[in-house]
Formats: C-alpha cells, structure tokens, sequence
C-alpha cells in the first residue's frame, strides 16, 4: 500500500476535527436552548469564513485560538480560493473572506447591487515561492523576464522544454504548476509578472489547494511551480527554493521573512488581507473574532512564517475595524 504523504494526513486530521467541531457546536446550541427555554448565551454564535489558501493557515491558526476561550462559537474556515470567497462574500453567505490580493473592481460592483458595505483588514505580509524539485540540480534562479517568458498565454504549446528558459538547462520538458483561477496568488502573480491579471498560459496543472501543488512538484524532477512562502516553510524538505532576480542590480534574492520586509523581494512580495461584510459586523461573536484577530495576527503571522506588520500598521488596522464597527452599530 502506498505511504500516504504526511501533509496529507495533517489535513484530513485537521478537516476531521473541523467536522467534529461543527457537530459539537450544533449540539451545544441545542442543549442550551432547551435548558434555558432558547436564550442563547450573549457570545454564541457561528463565524463562517472562506477564501485564499495562503491566508488559510494564519486564520485557521487564530481561529484555533479563539476556539479556546470561546467554545460556545463555531468558527469554520473554509478553501475555495480568494475569488471564490469573494463569490460567497457578495451572496452573504459568508461573513468573512481570507484575501491574498485586495478587492476587484468587478467585486467591488457585485457588492455594491447587493447593498452589501465592507471591510479590508491587511494582516500580514506574504512572500511568493518559486520552487522546483530538490533533484533539480540546474535552475538556481530565475529572472522576471524568465518567468513573463515561461508564464504569459504566448507560451503554450512553445516554451515546453527547460532549454527554451536557458540554453544551458537540459533540453527536459518543463511540467507547471500553479494555483487555480479562482486564487488571489495567482491574479498577484500574473499581474506582476506577466503584466495583467489573470492571464496566462493554460496549459498548467492549477489546484485551489497548495498541498496537491506541494505533491505536484516534490513528485515531479522537471516540475516548476509557485505559491505562497509559508506554505515552502511548512513543505521545505521536499521542495527546493529558487531566487528570482528582479533586474534592478541586487541579483538573485531569495524570499525570506526580511526580504519581504525590507521589500528587497520585489515584486513577489505583497500584503495579504480579510474581509469583513457590514451584516457580520452587528453580531457580537463576530466583532470578539475580528478583534481577536487583530490582537494576535503580529505574533501568528511569525509562527507561521509569515511578515508581521510593524506596530504602527497593526495600530492603523485596528482604528479602521474600530470605526467600521461604530458605522454599523444600530442606531
């Protein structure tokens, strides 16, 4: 029988105990509204969220906290992609999106005929990874324009072989992987890189879900792909890390915790962000988990490998949260 990968098995343990929460969390509610002829208690309630992959692990990780001094709320953080969530944030059928790129004009419109008014909190700083397979022994770096090259829709079907980048490089053919279409990361990539977003070559395996590209790329010795730095931190044994040259005079750079902040990084360095909807904002287990957030997202953000925002930043999100809740209280 094949060895299942450990990442794998983390992520079903964690969407089991998820399950388990949310059965549990139902049955709380139902105990106590019979036992207190229906009064819920002031801080009950749920707190749904969705959206980006690479803002997943930082929520998932505040919402564990808060799960601990609050068991009464079921806080559920679902995957679908930054584009996606925003699919549901517009239907209100979420009350908060995970976004690793801000708000499209297009979303923007699609809220706006909903009457739906909004939020955008940053929370932390992200680098983006381009990686390889640790047996590629050749692709060291790689520039902006390498990546335009192997990336922009006038690639598919022509640049499929390593030595179309550098000639140099073996003539193997180049196996891409990257997020889906629904993915903020991939709209940031293609944006700064092939120089419009959400556009590209088609012809990639593209998943929603970081760990399926994890396994893509740790599988495959002419795979190259791309996504968000913390989830290489979580998979560096299996994964090799490439420096991209931006072209400015520094050389290649390889994404890291300081380079990210000191913007040397650039431009696969970017702020990640959450969305909170007016409606959610009235309830009072939602404000404690947005302010939860805020509180804790500077320490998280490190322990997970993401770039905390300095002081002052953490200060500016939270007045803005602060005046968004005195907007919609009730009058």
């Amino acid at each position: 029988m094949k060895k299942l990968d450990k990442n794998y098995l983390v992520l079903i343990k964690q969407l089991f105990m998820k399950h388990i929460r949310v059965v549990m969390g139902f049955l709380l509610i139902a105990f106590y509204g019979c036992t207190s002829g229906g009064n819920e208690s002031d801080s009950a309630g749920t707190v749904k969220i969705d959206g980006s992959s690479t803002v997943y692990p930082i929520t998932e990780a505040v919402a564990e906290e808060f799960r601990g001094g609050h068991p009464d709320v079921n806080v559920t953080v679902g995957l679908s992609g930054t584009g996606g969530g925003f699919k549901k944030f517009i239907r209100g059928e979420i009350d908060i999106n995970n976004a690793s790129r801000t708000i499209s004009p297009e979303e923007m419109e699609g809220a706006k005929a909903e009457n739906i008014d909004y939020v955008g909190l940053m929370i932390a700083y992200d680098g983006m990874a381009i990686i390889v397979n640790p047996a590629n022994t050749w692709c060291k770096d790689i520039t902006i324009a390498e990546l335009k090259k192997i990336w922009e829709p006038a690639a598919q079907e022509k640049i499929m072989y390593w030595n179309q980048i550098r000639p140099e490089w073996p003539k193997e053919e180049l196996h891409l992987f990257g997020p889906g279409v629904e993915s903020g990361t991939y709209d940031y990539f293609t944006e700064v890189i092939v120089g419009t977003a959400h556009s590209s070559r088609g012809d990639f395996t593209a998943s929603e879900d970081d760990n399926v590209l994890v396994q893509g790329v740790s599988s495959d010795k002419f795979a190259l792909g791309f996504f968000g730095l913390a989830y290489f931190n979580e998979n560096k044994a299996k994964l090799k890390l490439v420096a991209v040259d931006n072209q400015k005079g520094a050389g290649p750079i390889l994404p890291s915790i300081q380079t990210v902040k000191d913007k040397s990084y650039s431009p696969l360095g970017r702020p990640i962000y959450i969305y909170v909807t007016n409606a959610a904002t009235k309830r009072k287990e939602v404000q404690e988990f947005v302010s939860f957030y805020l509180d804790n997202m500077g320490a998280l953000s490190q322990e997970i490998g993401y770039v905390s925002l300095p002081a002052e930043e953490i200060a500016t999100e939270k007045a803005k949260w602060t005046a968004f809740i005195a907007k919609n209280a009730p009058k």
